[in-house]
């Protein structure tokens, strides 16, 4: 029983994307483990030997995530290793899309207050974004959504997860510069 702890560690080390059952019924040929399980003992080892790492429930599936005491050490290693980077123009656009989805380029577009065409093929690049139709509305517009790459990303399980804009306003009252922001999301 404690191989199968150290195998579905290594397998939580290992794995680009969040780990689930399905994957690990895919990787045991007879009798797979159950995951939720084995992540509760390693989430309690963890915790007992105040590791720098915990295993986070994320994108429907589990990730070992650095704590975020820890965050700004690894910034600085990602920062010089190429990571995942976005300018403040595509962090405002996936934040109005995140709230909004599915949300069109003008509807984008109308709450930024700038072009935001070259924000969008970035995101969709960074398979942050996708297109998820087409809005019926003149020139029919498309539609664009959040991915699970961004859960990921952004250490979310699901978009119920982002503060509720009544929380951002609660911590924008306090910052009163802040406040036009918010009204965008009204």
């Amino acid at each position: 029983m404690k191989e199968i702890d150290q195998i579905v560690e290594a397998l939580l080390f290992a794995s680009p994307e969040p780990l689930t059952q399905k994957k690990i019924n895919s990787i045991f040929d007879k009798d797979p483990p159950n995951l939720e399980f084995h992540i509760k003992k390693l989430i309690n080892k963890y915790s007992k030997q105040n590791h720098g790492i915990e295993v986070l429930n994320i994108a429907g599936g589990f990730q070992i995530r650095t704590k975020p005491d820890f965050d700004i050490y690894v910034r600085k290693l990602l920062n010089n290793s190429g990571q995942l980077y976005l300018s403040q123009a595509a962090l405002e656009t996936l934040s109005i899309i995140s709230y909004k989805q599915p949300i069109s380029k003008p509807d984008i577009e109308s709450i930024r207050g700038v072009d935001c065409g070259g924000v969008l093929k970035t995101l969709l690049k960074k398979s942050l974004i996708i297109i998820k139709g087409r809005q019926d509305s003149p020139g029919r517009p498309l539609l664009y959504k959040t991915t699970s790459e961004f859960l990921q990303v952004f250490g979310l399980n699901r978009l119920s997860d982002l503060p509720k804009l009544k929380e951002i306003s609660e911590i924008l009252e306090e910052q009163p510069a802040l406040t036009e922001q918010i009204d965008a999301f009204k």
